[in-house]
C-alpha cells in the first residue's frame, strides 16, 4: 500500500507517466466540479473580480516551487500534486474569509483575497534569484505576436483573449526552455509531441486546443455562469504551469 501511494503521490521521484496523468486528471476534474458547487452554494459570481482576488495566489504557488526547485524549502506540498491541494484550501479558507467579512463590514471580497494573495507572495517572491533575464528576450518574442493578432481582430471578447493568451504564455515558456535553454518537458502528452515532432509543436498545438475549445463552449453552452467556470479553470491551469515555469526559467534552476 505505501509503495501505491509513494507512486501516486511522489511523481519526482519515478518520473511522470501515463497511469498518473489519468489520476491526477480525474482528481482535478472531481475538484473543480466540488468547487462549482461550493461557488453556487456560496452565491459567489464567477466574474474578472473573482479572478483578479485568485490571481495572486497561481504566483504565491509557482514561487513556492521555485523555491523547492532551488532547494531553498523541501516538502511534499511544494510539489505536484501536493502544491495544488495546499495552495487550493490557502485560497479557499482566505476566500470564506473574504466573504464574511464582505457581509459583515461591506468590504469587496475580491479586494480582500487579492491584498492577502499579494502579502503572500511578498513574503516568498524575495528569495527567488532571477540569473537567467536574457531569457524574457526569447519569450517576448515568441508570445507577443498572439495577443496584439488577436486585440487587432477585435473579433473575440476580453475574456476568450486573455485565457488564450494565458495558455499560449505557458507553451511558449516550455518552448523557450527547452529549445534555447537546455530544459526538458516531464508530462506525457507535451513530451510525446515534442519528441514526435519538435518543441514548437506543442506551441502550435496549444494554440489550436485552447482556440478550439474556447469557440465550443460560446457556441453550444447557453450556461453563461458554467462557461465562465470553465475558462477560468483553463487559465489557471495555464498560469500555474506557465508562471512556474517562467520563474524557474528566470532562476535557472
Amino acid at each position: 500500500m505505501s509503495e501505491i501511494l509513494d507512486y501516486f503521490l511522489a511523481p519526482w521521484k519515478s518520473g511522470y507517466d501515463v497511469p498518473k496523468t489519468l489520476a491526477y486528471s480525474i482528481v482535478f476534474v472531481l475538484a473543480a466540479y466540488l468547487i462549482y458547487l461550493f461557488f453556487k452554494k456560496m452565491k459567489i459570481k464567477i466574474d474578472s473580480k473573482l479572478a483578479l482576488g485568485l490571481s495572486p495566489y497561481i504566483f504565491f504557488g509557482a514561487t513556492l516551487r521555485v523555491l523547492q526547485d532551488s532547494g531553498l524549502i523541501n516538502s511534499y506540498w511544494f510539489v505536484t500534486p501536493g502544491i495544488y491541494f495546499c495552495v487550493a484550501s490557502i485560497a479557499i479558507s482566505v476566500l470564506l474569509i473574504s466573504i464574511l467579512l464582505q457581509r459583515k463590514k461591506g468590504i469587496p471580497y475580491h479586494k480582500i483575497l487579492f491584498v492577502i494573495g499579494i502579502l503572500l507572495v511578498s513574503f516568498s517572491f524575495p528569495f527567488l534569484e532571477f540569473r537567467n533575464i536574457d531569457s524574457l528576450f526569447y519569450i517576448i518574442l515568441f508570445f507577443l505576436p498572439f495577443p496584439l493578432i488577436l486585440i487587432l481582430l477585435k473579433r473575440w471578447s476580453l475574456e476568450n483573449i486573455t485565457v488564450s493568451s494565458i495558455q499560449v504564455f505557458d507553451a511558449v515558456v516550455t518552448y523557450v526552455s527547452i529549445t534555447f535553454f537546455g530544459y526538458s518537458e516531464q508530462h506525457v502528452l507535451p513530451t510525446f509531441l515534442i519528441n514526435l515532432f519538435t518543441p514548437l509543436s506543442f506551441v502550435f498545438l496549444k494554440v489550436v486546443a485552447v482556440i478550439s475549445f474556447l469557440l465550443l463552449i460560446d457556441k453550444f453552452s447557453d450556461d453563461k455562469e458554467l462557461n465562465s467556470y470553465l475558462k477560468l479553470i483553463v487559465g489557471i491551469l495555464g498560469a500555474a504551469t506557465g508562471s512556474r515555469d517562467f520563474l524557474r526559467l528566470l532562476c535557472y534552476v
